[in-house]
This record gives structure tokens, C-alpha cells and sequence, in this order.
């Protein structure tokens, strides 16, 4: 294939995906689903699982072995985006409106999951021990089933809550907060792991943490400052002209591609670094930097996702499936439901919720979506899982987060509109724990 027609293709291919994508957009709304599942589903459809059995191996010829690298380049960028994103708004003051609210659910919410997914990995793990030809270790393998389990896709919970008009209220406030805080701990956990399982013994281990530390110094103590500075400059001076304002947007930009480039060369997944410097950007002026900086950057990782969906699609072979594996995921999505909302919903009770608003708040944070195809993508280009069970656990990726859209609206009715002089709501600052604590009696908002 010429470098021309290679080139050709590559457009083609993701015409072809964001094509796929918006004819799957009616069917969410239908449905009541966030849009990742009709993209996760789109991924799978032009993949080996749905066009691939089409006659004409119409999956090969769409998506040459050659023109792979282009794309997966392409998702990479639009992944890097998007966790720079995810990064910004997961805004660390947040989680302190309602420290021991958000820290018990958030307990519950990774600690019970993790267990079982141990201990699911314990079950599978001699079917799926071996991969490439290389003997994967059973601490690696189960800690990463165990990340697996415990996550919850933190943006694909915002979207869910506004879809529902309960992002404002306890419920809400809870879920986002306890989600935000267990989302950073997964991903300080998954970068132990990945350093471990990249590591050549100790010393390599050794590199790599001193290098992290290092990273995330010079992230905090310099880039943070200067970030700062470069934002009330741009912002001080702009006049009304968005000129400078596209110009931080292009300094963000080259940040998060440079911070993704170091933590790959430290060991560490490209991922982590641009979800870093996410941390570590300023969040004020919110507005400004929102419709300047943060808005181009996360149309142009939207732009760009679908992509990646497409490139996990590829990986995904539902046909190749074994009697074992559809076992497998009978167990695995079991634990992942069981994990998150007795994980879940138990403390939530401590605090006082009802019961249908305990079991609605698991329900919620059952949701693993695109968080979870991220570190199940990581552990398929580690090595540490298979094609067999790496398809297995993004469809249960995709059954977790596909339940709460049907179910919540019985579960958490729709808020209930505040008559004038009824008192402050909670998006007028009551924060989570205060609600909490108003005792069970009273209506989800």
C-alpha cells in the first residue's frame, strides 16, 4: 500500500467510526444510556466481533494491519486529551465539602470490590495465566482484576446524573465526590502495578518509582507555578480577544503531550501523565479557562475518542469466546455487581439513606464505562491479560454501566421542584454530608 492510499485509508477509517457513532446516538437516547456505551458498542460492531463475520473479512480490509499504528497513534492523542480532562475536574477541594461522607463511601466502594475481584481472579486465573507466551505472576494479575472491579467511570457518572437532573443533589454530590476520590486512588494504585509488571527486578522497580517521584515534584513545585502565572497573565491582559486565550489553550496542549511523553520514558503508562498535569492546572478563572483552554481541548478529544473505541474493538473477539470464558464473565460481572453496590450501598445506610437511595447510589458508582477500558487496555498491551478475558471484562464494562439507565429512574425519582422560600437546595451549598445527615425521611433532590 502506497503512503498515499495508507493515508487515504486512515481518513476513511475514521469518517467510517464517527459515522458509526452518530447513527448509535438515537438508540442511547432511546435507552436512556450515556453515549459511551454506543460508542464502546460501535467499537465492537467494526471490529472481529460483528463485521468481521461478514463475508469478505470486510474488518481486515476496512482496517489494514498497516494503517493500525496511525490509528492507534490518533486514539492515543484523543486518550491523552481526554484524561487531561478528567484530571481538571476531578478538583481535589471538592472532596473536602464532605470528608466523612464521601471517605466512607468511598471505602466501601473500592475495598469490597477489589477484595472479590481478588478473589475472582483467583478462580480464572489458571485459564488466562499465560499470555503471549509469557507466564503472568498471580500478585499482577489479581491486583489488576482487582483495580478493574473496584473503579468507577467518573465521567460517564457526571453525564448519567445530569441525564437524570441529580447532579445537585445528596445523592449526586455523594456519588461524583466518592467517585472522583476512588478514581485517584485507582490510578495511583495502577501505576505501582504498572511499574512493577514493566520492571525488570528491584532496581528497574527502583528507577521507576525515584523517576515517578521526581515527575510529579517537578509537576507540583515548577509547572504548577508557572501554570498559575501564565494564566493571569493571559487572562489579565486579554482585552476581550480570544487570541491569548488559544495560545494557553496550544502551551496546555504541548504540556499534556510532554507530560504523557515522560511518564511513558519513566515506565508508566502515557495515561497517567497527562492525567497529572490535569491535577495540577489551575481551576480559576473557571469561566474563562472553561470556554478557552478546557472547551477546545475537550472538543477535540471528543473529536478524536471514537477512535479509540474502535482501536479496543479491534482486540475485542466475542466469537472467539470459549465455554470457560462466558463462565468467566457470569462470575466476574456477579463480584463487579455484588462488589460495588453491597460495597456501596451498606455505608450508605450507616449514613442514614434510605434503602431504594443506598441501592441507587451502588447503582450509580456500578458504572465503570470508558475508565475501565482504559486500565483493561493498559493490561492488553502489558501482556498481563489476554484477548479472551480482556473481552470479557470490557463486556462487563459494558453491562455495569448499560444497568443504571433503566433502573435509576425507579430507584431515584426525579427531584421534586423546590417551592419559593422552601429552603436553600443543596447546588446552593449544602454540601453532601449535610444532607446525609438530614436523616432518612427525606426525598432524594
Amino acid at each position: 500500500m502506497t503512503s498515499d492510499m495508507l493515508q487515504a485509508t486512515v481518513l476513511l477509517d475514521i469518517g467510517v467510526v464517527v459515522v458509526t457513532g452518530v447513527l448509535l446516538v438515537p438508540l442511547c437516547r432511546r435507552t436512556r444510556q450515556p453515549l459511551v456505551i454506543g460508542e464502546i458498542l460501535a467499537g465492537i460492531a467494526l471490529g472481529p466481533s460483528l463485521l468481521g463475520l461478514l463475508p469478505g473479512n470486510l474488518t481486515a480490509h476496512l482496517f489494514p494491519d498497516q494503517a493500525r499504528p496511525f490509528l492507534s497513534a490518533i486514539a492515543q492523542l484523543g486518550l491523552s486529551l481526554f484524561m487531561f480532562v478528567l484530571g481538571w475536574e476531578l478538583d481535589p477541594r471538592v472532596l473536602g465539602k464532605a470528608r466523612r461522607s464521601v471517605a466512607a463511601v468511598t471505602l466501601g466502594s473500592m475495598a469490597l470490590p477489589f477484595a472479590l475481584g481478588i478473589g475472582a481472579a483467583a478462580v480464572v486465573y489458571r485459564r488466562h495465566d499465560t499470555v503471549a507466551g509469557h507466564h503472568v505472576s498471580f500478585g499482577v494479575f489479581s491486583v489488576y482484576i482487582g483495580i478493574a472491579m473496584a473503579v468507577t467511570a467518573f465521567p460517564v457518572l457526571a453525564r448519567i446524573l445530569a441525564d437524570h437532573g441529580i447532579g445537585s443533589t445528596r445523592i449526586g454530590t455523594l456519588a461524583l465526590s466518592s467517585a472522583a476520590a476512588g478514581d485517584v486512588l485507582a490510578w495511583c494504585l495502577l501505576a505501582v502495578i504498572v511499574g512493577v509488571s514493566t520492571s525488570n527486578g528491584l532496581g528497574r522497580f527502583g528507577t521507576t518509582a525515584i523517576g515517578t517521584l521526581v515527575f510529579v515534584a517537578v509537576l507540583v513545585l515548577v509547572v504548577r507555578p508557572l501554570l498559575r502565572v501564565a494564566v493571569a497573565a493571559v487572562f489579565r491582559r486579554r482585552g476581550g480577544s480570544a487570541g491569548p486565550g488559544l495560545y494557553l489553550a496550544g502551551l496546555v496542549a504541548a504540556g499534556i503531550l510532554l507530560s504523557s511523553y515522560a511518564t511513558t520514558q519513566i515506565g508508566i503508562h502515557a495515561v497517567f501523565g497527562a492525567f497529572a498535569f490535569g491535577l495540577v492546572m489551575p481551576r480559576e478563572p473557571r469561566a474563562e479557562l472553561q470556554e478557552h483552554v478546557l472547551g477546545p481541548l475537550e472538543g477535540t478529544g471528543r473529536l478524536l475518542m471514537p477512535v479509540y473505541f474502535v482501536v479496543t474493538g479491534l482486540s475485542v473477539n466475542i466469537n472467539g469466546l470459549r465455554g470457560g470464558d462466558w463462565v468467566d464473565l457470569a462470575l466476574l460481572f456477579t463480584f463487579a455487581c455484588v462488589g460495588k453496590i453491597a460495597g456501596v450501598g451498606l455505608p450508605a445506610l450507616q449514613l442514614g439513606l434510605p434503602k431504594r437511595e443506598a441501592l441507587g447510589l451502588g447503582m450509580l458508582m456500578n458504572a465503570r464505562g470508558l475508565t475501565e477500558l482504559i486500565i483493561l487496555n493498559i493490561g492488553l498491551s502489558l501482556h498481563v491479560l489476554d484477548v479472551r478475558l480482556f473481552t470479557v471484562l470490557v463486556l462487563v464494562a459494558l453491562l455495569t454501566t448499560a444497568l443504571a439507565g433503566p433502573l435509576l429512574p425507579v430507584l431515584l425519582p426525579a427531584p421534586v421542584p423546590v417551592r419559593p422560600g422552601a429552603g436553600r437546595s443543596s447546588r446552593d451549598g449544602a454540601g453532601a454530608e449535610a444532607a446525609v445527615g438530614a436523616g432518612s425521611g427525606s426525598r432524594s433532590r
